[in-house]
């Protein structure tokens, strides 16, 4: 089965990439390396030329996925086990590759119409080592990728094929909360590699974007601890306090960023060995702080 190896970078549709590059630097820490003619925004965190594309067109919402592949034979097995499926593929033109700054890639979409890529080959920058604009010790990404995403999705269940059977990715664990009176959401956890999410998502009707949240893994907890203190003096609205999830024990808060979805911020979290690994139910989302609202 072909299967998808990293998340390698995410696309935003953003409303003002000026103050998302302020934002970006001055308190992620993402090291922003130029802009296309269109003003798209490239965000780098590691070795890779980018982590991030922030378009500005305006939809302050995820624009796409973008799926790491390791071989060109990998995409085009991974092409033709979606069109086997029935999902629409188009091959990426040599410009839109140019584009992305990989050797190619594939489009397509997942049941609810997120806008996908895989791709292999990205342009890395080892001449150019990672410089954060801020004093912390770096990411952790490499082969665990640029981190996890959340996303709402229109049918449950065909997510959780599209993304097991398809892209190959298994399953780490369900968390089952209860955010409101009366209202009762299934979270999958989905992992592609050690790291213990890559993409978890939920079904819940008429939320106003598709993107919950993403997440920066750091080296050092206590660059986590500083810029929870640089996010309270400077007024960056914290939406979660300081807490650790239950099911891959990040130690993390989250923040709101200048599009309205969220930044998880963490450093800790324990991965996945899939020869040992068993899959778990969790019913609360953290074992200790995370207080606020999501």
């Amino acid at each position: 089965m072909a299967g998808v190896t990293q998340l390698g970078y995410l696309g935003l549709s953003v409303s003002n990439p000026d103050q998302w590059e302020q934002f970006a630097a001055g308190v992620l820490g993402l090291q922003p390396n130029g802009r296309d003619p269109d003003g798209s925004l490239f965000l780098r965190m590691d070795e890779y030329h980018h982590r991030f594309i922030l378009h500005p067109t305006g939809q302050n919402d995820l624009a796409y996925i973008g799926w790491e592949v390791g071989t060109e034979a990998a995409l085009e097995a991974m092409a033709e086990q979606l069109r086997q499926a029935g999902v629409a593929v188009v091959s990426g033109t040599n410009e839109e590759a140019e584009a992305r700054r990989v050797a190619g890639l594939i489009k397509f979409a997942d049941p609810s119409g997120i806008q996908s890529e895989a791709f292999y080959g990205p342009l890395v920058m080892f001449d150019e080592p990672f410089h954060s604009p801020r004093p912390i010790a770096g990411f952790k990404t490499g082969a665990l990728g640029l981190g996890h995403f959340v996303v709402w999705v229109d049918d449950f269940e065909r997510s959780l094929h599209f993304y097991r059977e398809l892209l190959g990715m298994r399953v780490s664990d369900f968390v089952k909360i209860s955010p409101a009176a009366e209202v009762k959401v299934t979270v999958a956890f989905f992992h592609c590699n050690p790291r213990h999410h890559t993409i978890a998502f939920a079904q819940m009707p008429k939320m106003p974007r598709r993107l919950h949240h993403f997440m920066l893994q750091l080296q050092s907890l206590d660059d986590v601890g500083a810029t929870y203190d640089l996010c309270q003096l400077r007024d960056v609205p914290i939406v979660m306090k300081l807490g650790k999830h239950t099911n891959d024990h990040m130690v993390s808060f989250y923040l709101r960023t200048p599009s309205g979805f969220n930044v998880e911020y963490g450093w800790g979290a324990r991965e996945v060995d899939d020869s040992t690994w068993q899959v778990q139910v969790h019913t609360a989302g953290s074992i200790w702080g995370h207080q606020g609202s999501l």
